[in-house]
């Protein structure tokens, strides 16, 4: 398969130095794999990611959804031409986390000239459903 990304020369490592000081180091999400068409990351079930209940907080799903979206539809566009901007997200809770990770996994439904669409599903350690987010990215030039 062809990857889908506008350069291979990006390391785990980058992307995740590139989080430092953001909401996605607060709360400990990480990269984890770049494949073909896919971008993953995992994020801590603990104090910074729970609500009340003791649950994984749906924000908290719906923030690593659309990181792991957004740094997706990034690694697709030309950075000196354009940038990729959150547009629209939809996160579906399936089922509580109370500890462990949960893996986040973005795989492309569209990648269009102005939009992206991807389908994101986050699982709990044991590879059970969590949530299942749709994010919208727009994808913008830059203004000279």
């Amino acid at each position: 398969m062809k990857p889908i990304w506008h350069s291979l020369d990006v390391s785990l490592d980058q992307l995740n130095e590139t989080g430092a000081n953001t909401m996605a180091s607060f709360l400990g999400m990480e990269f984890t794999e770049i494949g073909p068409d896919y971008l993953r990351m995992i994020m801590p079930v603990n104090g910074r990611t729970k609500q009340p209940y003791g649950l994984l907080h749906g924000g908290a799903s719906a923030a690593l959804a659309e990181t792991v979206g957004s740094v997706a539809s990034s690694l697709i566009i030309d950075h000196k031409k354009q940038i990729a901007v959150g547009l629209d997200i939809n996160a579906n809770h399936i089922k509580g986390v109370t500890e462990g990770y949960v893996h986040a996994i973005a795989r492309p439904l569209h990648i269009g000239s102005t939009t992206h669409v991807w389908d994101i599903r986050i699982c709990d350690d044991d590879n059970k459903l969590v949530c299942i987010s749709r994010l919208t990215v727009a994808i913008r030039d830059k203004k000279a």
